[in-house]
């Protein structure tokens, strides 16, 4: 009977230690994917319609909030106007790090984060076509859903996404309910002729 327990526990043992490993590894798998989502977003690039928060440590006349211009610049204290669009935030916080060690402070310590995203659009048929706040993490499903859902006449197939490039030029990507939706998006999506 003491062999008979002892070797169920054995057994119960050893299974508790391949769905250990077994966990620690899909754990392992999946990390580098987080990883690489929460890089996404300091991949984020500025754009006209952004508001912007600016902080630096220690200095309150240097630290604003301020939107992002339609010519994609800004004017910020002792450096003049800085063209920010296309930048990340990490790019922004160096130059202007670089900017204002240069003869104003000795180590200043900058920080750039995004307060109020640009917002993205909806045409076509939706209940509610127009612009909306974008928010992280936003898919076409949730952009929709923001807009009202679709209409009767809506082709849940025939979606377009215009998406602005860093260089200014635009793409058109085919719309999924899965894809991401950025900052300035413009979607549309077109009759159902069935």
């Amino acid at each position: 009977m003491v062999e008979r327990i002892s070797s169920q526990l054995w057994f119960l043992q050893r299974q508790f230690n391949v769905s250990f490993l077994f966990l620690f590894l899909v754990c392992f798998a999946i990390a580098p994917q987080i990883s690489a989502q929460e890089a996404g977003l300091s991949d984020y690039r500025l754009g006209s319609g952004d508001l912007m928060s600016i902080q630096v440590f220690g200095e309150d006349d240097l630290s604003l909030e301020t939107r992002l211009s339609d010519a994609g610049t800004i004017s910020y204290p002792f450096v003049g106007e800085i063209k920010v669009k296309g930048l990340t935030t990490g790019e922004l916080s160096e130059y202007i790090t670089t900017q204002l060690k240069d003869g104003y402070l000795i180590n200043p310590s900058v920080n750039v984060s995004v307060v109020e995203y640009r917002q993205f659009f909806i045409n076509g048929e939706v209940e509610e076509p127009g612009g909306f706040a974008f928010l992280p993490g936003l898919t076409l499903q949730k952009a929709v859903a923001l807009a009202g859902g679709f209409t009767e006449r809506a082709s849940k197939s025939k979606i377009t996404i215009t998406r602005e490039k860093a260089d200014g030029t635009s793409s058109v990507y085919k719309g999924e309910l899965s894809s991401k939706i950025l900052p300035g998006d413009i979607i549309d999506i077109e009759q159902s002729f069935f």
